[in-house]
């Protein structure tokens, strides 16, 4: 690239010279061949408007530095790119942003392999990369990292929530449209992205544990706490958010992104092969699979029904504040692409949404990204772990002491209630019950154990 004639004509020149004369000492050519090519006469075609793949090769090649050690022998790099995605992908970028926008494109293999990455529109005249470098707030693209921690902290799906007025520390979060419907079940509020509901889920599940999710899948940009983080507030990138939704994919586990799938010398020798490291169990497959769930339903009947490609999708709309930011990102048949699309100064873009825009952009790129690949269906048939309703013992068992290491303790057992008709009261918890239980007279202590104040005789 630092040679290319679109960087560095008089660069070009150069080493076209030097490659010249290399063949003429290799015995490749004659020296009066040599001698009759003139670089510097070489009529350039003109430069073309687009040229994203540039995007990609920006961010992979100075990755050699950490695989490689230096050598002086020419080297080939296998990459993940694939041209026809990255074609498709930037046509969609392209041809789908809203006028005075720009826009990104990240696609994920399922085992991390970048396919495609466009980092804006028209890489000549401007080449920094929004799929990697920009940070920008993710809007209710963030909600899958507010329902993950719900669903592993016991919601399912079918669940009722209330979607109703709810003030949480003086913030007072409101829903697209202003309306509110009442009880409804949790995925119909991930569906139609119910501000008021995600906001209620924060307090009960504390905006701690949501970030710790975000944490958990990937993401490594500062993370707010406050209340409204619920909605995305926090800043991120487009590859973050992307193996977050692919490790979904993924049914929980972790997904890392690489560029870079062998280097060679022009001998053949594989001097680097990319080796996948050890997946992560992020979470329970169930909870994955729940999640897959409500995103399907987010596409096939909620905010992201621009995005069906007529084959399996699950995915989730994200939009920020004055239509600052639009997203898109889900999965189909092992690919999973997140779109971003925006104004690099963040000024407000007229009527972008994610589910417009961003969710049309997804589409048109996915359908011919994934045209070659057999349909898949999610795997969203899960068993869930029974809710501890109550904490009492099974019928039939025997309830024990357990010291503070979660030993046994040998004594009298706790009687066990089958049921209101035979339930007998428990014996009271008093320094004589304790003694008992423990083995031990009154006055003796344990070997080990601090004594407290004497108890009063």
């Amino acid at each position: 690239s630092h040679y290319s004639p679109t960087a560095d004509a008089q660069a070009a020149i150069g080493r076209a010279g030097v490659v010249i004369e290399v063949m003429q000492d290799a015995g490749m050519i004659t020296a009066e061949q040599a001698a009759s090519v003139k670089p510097a006469k070489v009529k350039l075609a003109g430069d073309k408007a687009q040229d994203s793949v540039r995007y990609f090769t920006d961010w992979a090649l100075p990755q050699l530095e950490s695989l490689i050690d230096e050598t002086e022998k020419p080297i080939d790099v296998w990459t993940t790119l694939d041209l026809g995605m990255q074609r498709a992908g930037t046509n969609a970028i392209k041809n789908g942003v809203p006028a005075g926008a720009q826009g990104a494109l990240v696609t994920l293999d399922r085992d991390g392999a970048v396919r495609a990455m466009v980092g804006g529109t028209d890489y000549a005249k401007s080449n920094y990369n929004r799929a990697v470098t920009a940070l920008r707030q993710p809007g209710s693209s963030w909600k899958l990292f507010v329902y993950l921690t719900a669903i592993e902290g016991g919601y399912r799906p079918e669940d009722k929530v209330e979607d109703k007025p709810v003030t949480i520390g003086g913030w007072t979060p409101k829903n697209s449209g202003g309306n509110f419907a009442g009880e409804i079940t949790l995925r119909t509020a991930f569906s139609y992205s119910k501000n008021t509901v995600a906001a209620q889920l924060g307090e009960e599940l504390g905006t701690s544990s949501i970030s710790n999710m975000a944490r958990r899948f990937g993401i490594t940009t500062p993370i707010s706490t406050g209340p409204a983080m619920v909605l995305g507030s926090s800043e991120t990138r487009v590859i973050e958010m992307t193996r977050a939704f692919a490790s979904v994919a993924a049914r929980g586990r972790s997904v890392t992104p690489y560029a870079i799938s062998k280097v060679t010398t022009i001998d053949g020798d594989v001097i680097y092969k990319h080796k996948p490291p050890k997946q992560v169990q992020l979470v329970e497959d169930y909870v994955a699979g729940a999640m897959t769930d409500l995103m399907q339903s987010a596409v096939a009947g909620g905010t992201g029904g621009a995005a069906q490609i007529g084959r399996p999708v699950a995915g989730k709309t994200g939009t920020t504040s004055s239509n600052k930011d639009g997203w898109f990102l889900g999965f189909s048949s092992g690919l999973t692409t997140g779109v971003w699309m925006g104004r690099d100064d963040a000024r407000p873009v007229g009527n972008l949404q994610g589910g417009h825009a961003p969710a049309r952009a997804w589409g048109n790129y996915m359908r011919i990204a994934v045209a070659n690949r057999p349909v898949e269906h999610f795997a969203t048939d899960v068993s869930f772990p029974e809710r501890l309703e109550e904490d009492t013992a099974a019928e039939g068992e025997e309830e024990i002491l357990v010291d503070e290491n979660g030993m046994p303790i040998e004594g009298e057992p706790l009687p066990t209630v089958h049921s209101p008709d035979d339930a007998i009261e428990p014996e009271q918890v008093d320094d004589e019950f304790i003694d008992r239980a423990l083995g031990r007279n009154r006055g003796q202590v344990d070997p080990g154990s601090v004594e407290d104040e004497p108890t009063p005789q």
